[in-house]
């Protein structure tokens, strides 16, 4: 069986946003409940199939992407390790977010362009993780590579497995699959509607979130958190 685990952060399953962001993309990956009805006047049918990818990834802001474990570790070594890291790592804050357009799809995305200690953060856990994942397989690394990326982000995908890190990363929490330009204006407003209410709230990264995949293409589930500095949740 091949799995997979990626080091997210995700807010508290007790948070407006989490919960917001589960109903919108049809399923909590924590609970495993799903979602019926429509959402801001959009037909839950229709914004499955605008979200197949984003739900099976389940709400999320990427900082360890998925990666198969290397040979001889375990998932209760990669615990061990996140409540290590988790301890060392301080709250960052991320201000407010916004709904903007990241190449044809939607995310949610902090106001504030930059964040050096966000930045520093990411790239501390990167690095921090890098011996926990296992070489990508050549279908992987080439599945990877096929979406245009820069001779820098190729770099970054032979060296740690994924091209957006470092200095390519940016934080994002993706709400939307790349939308067709018929869609897009309609899933925009859609969801401005949708989480507009709660965007006036200050947003903290707090904890590491543990996601798992069982096996290729099932949906991800949130396992296990971590609270940054040692802060209770």
């Amino acid at each position: 069986m091949s799995q997979r685990f990626a080091i997210y952060y995700a807010p508290a399953v007790t948070d407006l946003l989490w919960d917001r962001a589960s109903v919108w993309l049809g399923r909590d990956p924590a609970t495993g409940l799903t979602y019926d009805g429509a959402v801001a006047g959009l037909e839950r049918s229709r914004l499955l199939n605008l979200t197949q990818s984003a739900g099976r990834y389940g709400f999320h802001a990427t900082l360890k992407p998925p990666m198969a474990l290397a040979p001889g570790l375990t998932e209760a070594d990669l615990r061990a390790a996140m409540q290590e890291a988790a301890a060392e790592l301080q709250p960052i804050s991320l201000g407010k977010l916004t709904i903007a357009d990241l190449d044809g799809f939607l995310a949610l995305v902090p106001e504030a362009s930059a964040n050096p200690d966000l930045q520093d953060l990411a790239a501390n856990v990167v690095e921090m993780f890098e011996p926990f994942r296992a070489p990508l397989k050549p279908r992987e690394r080439h599945a990877r590579a096929t979406h245009g990326l820069t001779p820098r982000q190729e770099e970054l995908l032979d060296a740690y497995g994924y091209p957006f890190v470092f200095d390519e990363f940016r934080f994002h929490m993706t709400l939307t699959d790349r939308l067709a330009a018929k869609d897009h204006d309609e899933v925009l407003e859609a969801a401005r509607t949708w989480f507009g209410p709660i965007l006036d709230q200050e947003v903290v990264l707090d904890r590491l979130a543990l996601f798992h995949e069982t096996e290729n293409k099932l949906p991800f589930t949130r396992v296990a958190e971590f609270a940054l500095g040692g802060h209770q949740q």
